[in-house]
């Protein structure tokens, strides 16, 4: 079975969710589901089939996060020596040797990436290109518009 890399940050989340939908939005479900029957006929009562929607996409999502959990490897970069090498998890500064622009990207899972955040998927191009280089080497980054070079300024282990 294949593991996938996840951050501490990422697995937290995931069981942070998983508790609030087992504890809190699971029994307002049933609740809901219970109240809407007393009103009689099940076969036109809209808010019994609302709820038993909302019911679907829990139990659903609920699975999704227990699967995701069970393949998860979390990795706490925290742990790791820095070497100045850039690996899951890290914090890399990078410079646009084009446009001289800086960008932190923080290098993490498929379902924690987040680019408003600056957090970026593992399997994304820059981190393909930037996984296993070290401070000051060069990179070409493939992009739709042709290829980018980007200097690796700095990595950090936070």
């Amino acid at each position: 079975m294949q593991k996938f890399p996840m951050t501490v940050e990422g697995e937290k989340a995931l069981r942070d969710e998983l508790q609030h939908l087992k504890t809190v939005e699971r029994p307002q479900v049933i609740q809901a589901i219970a109240e809407a029957r007393e009103h009689g006929d099940l076969k036109e009562n809209a808010e019994y089939h609302a709820a038993r929607e909302q019911q679907g996409f829990i139990e659903g999502r609920i699975q999704e996060i227990e699967g995701k959990l069970s393949n998860a490897q979390v990795i706490d970069i925290k742990t790791i020596p820095h070497s100045g090498k850039v690996l899951f998890g890290t914090t890399v500064t990078i410079i646009n040797l084009d446009t001289d622009a800086t960008v932190v990207y923080r290098i993490v899972g498929e379902d924690e990436a987040d680019i408003k955040n600056n957090r970026i998927s593992i399997s994304s191009p820059i981190a393909r290109a930037l996984i296993g280089k070290e401070e000051g080497d060069v990179v070409v980054v493939q992009v739709p518009s042709g290829t980018v070079e980007y200097e690796i300024d700095e990595v950090k282990h936070v």
